[in-house]
């Protein structure tokens, strides 16, 4: 998925502001479609992304949080799809 695609792009532009050794990077995406009252549909993006070599969950959430902010992708979408982030399998509030 070119979001995730784009996120993973975001990820190492943060990074190397934080000086972060971010290493390998892995992210698993989901779509998903929810029906609507109006009898649409909406879409809703999962984005969980694994930082093997950040130990700690507060940094790793907030190098996600930073990268959601720039990525292009979450800017043009931002307000119109559900987007759910985790890192290293801890949910990243925004």
């Amino acid at each position: 998925m070119r979001f995730a695609a784009c996120c993973e792009g975001a990820l190492a532009v943060v990074g190397r502001r934080a000086k972060e050794d971010r290493g390998d990077v892995a992210i698993d995406s989901k779509v998903m479609l929810f029906p609507t009252e109006e009898r649409g549909f909406r879409l809703g993006v999962e984005l969980d992304v694994t930082l093997p070599s950040i130990d700690d969950a507060a940094k790793a959430a907030e190098l996600v949080r930073a990268a959601h902010r720039v990525c292009p992708y979450s800017n043009a979408t931002r307000n119109n799809i559900d987007v759910t982030l985790t890192a290293n399998g801890e949910s990243v509030q925004e």
